[in-house]
């Protein structure tokens, strides 16, 4: 496993969970789950954490951008012109070119508009970012996103905050096998075997906040995930065997008595 490393627009990493930085109880709760998540990348909504106003408590004084890696996002944003407002922004008071891109189409499910996400990824990627998409689980829009220069495709595994899980199987495992840049779970997930299951089936890393952030016991939910993608990986990685209906000894009949 420690030759199996994960890229993202030519950083590594050796975790593959990426964790959220929203919904704690305060950002001492935030740091110390991140911390025992082992994740290497967060997640920042620009518009909702403070990473400017130093009269109020500055992430940075919790998690220390020099050793993991801070992933801007649009959190919160309905159309190209914010998200682009946004993303241009952060790369003005941080530096940061790898983002992620979330344009979302509706305030009640908070699916992406998958118009407004593509037109952003263009113009974004022709500015000089690198730009992960948080989009649908839709092939042809996902193909649409990766020629225009996205830097991983993140489709949604069932609504935001919704913990339901991998609701379209068939359209993620479409995804792996046309998808040649990293394939990141993004929202839906809601308990250990659901991260699983999403490194088994391939994907490239997955992406909590929900799961770890309102679980009854967030610390030892933040552990659950550190190793349930690290299991389904190797699981991946391993090759299973092939489903058969029908028994299969798993001793031979010969020397019986």
């Amino acid at each position: 496993m420690k030759s199996d490393i994960f890229k993202i627009a030519n950083k590594k990493f050796k975790s593959r969970l990426i964790v959220g930085t929203g919904k704690y109880k305060n950002m001492k709760e935030c740091a110390s789950a991140i911390k025992i998540s082992g994740a290497e990348i967060v997640t920042v909504a620009v518009r909702r954490v403070n990473i400017l106003d130093r009269s109020k408590p500055l992430l940075m004084d919790y998690i220390d951008p020099k050793k993991i890696m801070y992933l801007p996002n649009t959190a919160g944003c309905f159309t190209s012109k914010d998200a682009l407002r946004t993303l241009r922004l952060a790369r003005e008071m941080g530096g940061w070119k790898i983002v992620k891109l979330e344009v979302l189409g509706d305030k009640k499910n908070l699916f992406p508009d998958m118009i407004e996400t593509l037109k952003s990824t263009e113009i974004l990627t022709k500015e000089g970012f690198k730009v992960m998409v948080y989009c649908n689980d839709d092939p042809l829009m996902c193909k649409r996103l990766e020629n225009s220069g996205a830097s991983a495709i993140m489709p949604l595994a069932a609504p935001i905050g919704s913990g339901l899980g991998i609701q379209n199987k068939t359209n993620i495992k479409i995804l792996r096998y046309q998808t040649k840049v990293p394939l990141i779970i993004d929202a839906g997930i809601g308990q250990a075997s659901d991260a699983v299951e999403a490194m088994e089936m391939g994907c490239d890393a997955v992406l909590i906040n929900t799961a770890i952030a309102k679980a009854k016991k967030p610390f030892q939910m933040a552990e659950a995930m550190k190793y349930a993608v690290i299991s389904g990986r190797k699981s991946f990685l391993s090759g299973r065997i092939i489903p058969n209906f029908k028994g299969s000894r798993s001793t031979t009949k010969k020397g019986l008595i």
